[in-house]
């Protein structure tokens, strides 16, 4: 039997001081974040999200219609399926309350890097998107690229 959505892993707790790489498309793909205001909303719940599940940012890109992350758990209590949970519920209700639509599909991609897959590989992934969808030349020139614990420069360096 074929799922139209992706289900969370059977086998595994998502606690701990693991990486997550996370994609999140926007309602109906439309392309909600093009504006500073929209993705700074959703930005600043994100941080919220990640302070109070005891979990960092490490790269983030906001495209015009869906958003990718790598986010790492910072204790052995982090609980991933918790900080996916509070980030989209919270940015929900205040891109709602702010903008009167919905913002993120129900389901997103979510991925769990194991021990020996390289974060790095995601970082690259993450900050070349808009490259590689052509809206931008360089990672640095697109706005809405970041990371809650990394310069631009230091995500540049991490990626290569």
């Amino acid at each position: 039997m074929r799922f139209k959505h992706p289900h969370p892993l059977k086998d595994f707790d998502y606690l701990g001081r693991h990486h997550y790489a996370l994609t999140w498309g926007c309602e109906d793909r439309k392309p909600l974040f093009t504006q500073a205001d929209r993705v700074e909303l959703v930005r600043a719940q994100m941080l919220r999200a990640a302070a109070e599940t005891n979990f960092e940012i490490i790269a983030y890109c906001f495209m015009p219609d869906h958003l990718h992350q790598l986010v790492k758990g910072c204790s052995e209590s982090s609980d991933g399926r918790r900080y996916i949970k509070l980030a989209k519920q919270y940015s929900g209700y205040y891109f709602s309350k702010a903008f009167g639509e919905k913002v993120f599909q129900r389901y997103g991609y979510e991925r769990w890097l194991r021990q020996d897959d390289d974060p790095r590989a995601s970082i690259g992934y993450i900050i070349q998107n808009p490259v590689i969808a052509g809206i931008a030349q360089a990672p640095e020139q697109y706005p809405f690229t970041g990371s809650q614990v990394h310069t631009m420069q230091d995500l540049l360096r991490l990626a290569l």
